[in-house]
């Protein structure tokens, strides 16, 4: 079966894509598109790994579903659209970037700026009905990303991921630590971040400090 992903990807994903689970989960989005308003928007379920290259890969945050109203998912997780209002949980990520590397908060909640600089943006579930948090999930989508996380794992080395909340923290058995880095805290959410589990993390400029140690370019966040 062909899946429209970027070459490096569908390289190490082929044999996913042929299993039966994979080509199910093919079937039911293509019916949710057709009956259903859904997001992203076709031509961008894939895009964190059209934007990140497996080779590039250096950094890996982990999100759970798209955003479910109009014009926010672009296919990477906690990212919007341009010219689309910062969701809450993105509104205090950029507020933590301030702090930790004293640059301004950005006008654009469009990361693809950081996809195309090695951080793949991945959410557990790709796809989502407009209006449904959480419409999407169980179908598939779950084992599919699992997969992604360990092949990454397993194929590459000293990749730094960013788990952030209690769902990224349960993919931590999929990483082999000793080979990675993992850096943990609670979810940007307001909910969380409110209560202290969230700024004051200082990922941004740990993971630059772990990328010189290994004489790769930092991200420029």
């Amino acid at each position: 079966m062909t899946v429209n992903i970027h070459a490096s990807w569908n390289d190490k994903l082929q044999s996913e894509f042929e299993k039966p689970y994979f080509k199910d989960l093919v079937d039911f989005v293509k019916t949710e598109y057709k009956t259903h308003q859904c997001f992203p928007p076709g031509d961008q379920i894939f895009s964190a790994f059209d934007l990140c290259p497996f080779d590039d890969v250096k950094v890996v945050i982990i999100g759970q579903d798209p955003y479910h109203g109009p014009g926010q998912a672009n296919g990477l997780c906690f990212s919007v659209a341009d010219n689309i209002p910062h969701p809450p949980s993105l509104m205090n990520i950029f507020k933590e970037l301030e702090t930790d590397l004293n640059i301004a908060y950005p006008k654009s909640g469009n990361l693809g700026r950081w996809a195309k600089q090695g951080v793949l943006m991945l959410n557990a579930t790709l796809t989502v009905r407009a209006h449904e948090p959480g419409s999407h999930q169980k179908r598939g989508w779950e084992q599919f990303t699992d997969k992604v996380i360990s092949v990454i794992s397993d194929k590459k080395e000293e990749v730094i991921f960013l788990l952030w909340g209690g769902f990224a923290k349960k993919k931590m058995s999929l990483i082999d630590a000793q080979k990675h880095k993992v850096l943990t805290s609670g979810h940007p959410s307001p909910l969380s971040a409110n209560r202290g589990y969230w700024f004051g993390n200082k990922h941004f400029s740990k993971a630059n400090q772990l990328l010189a140690l290994k004489n790769k370019n930092k991200i420029e966040w």
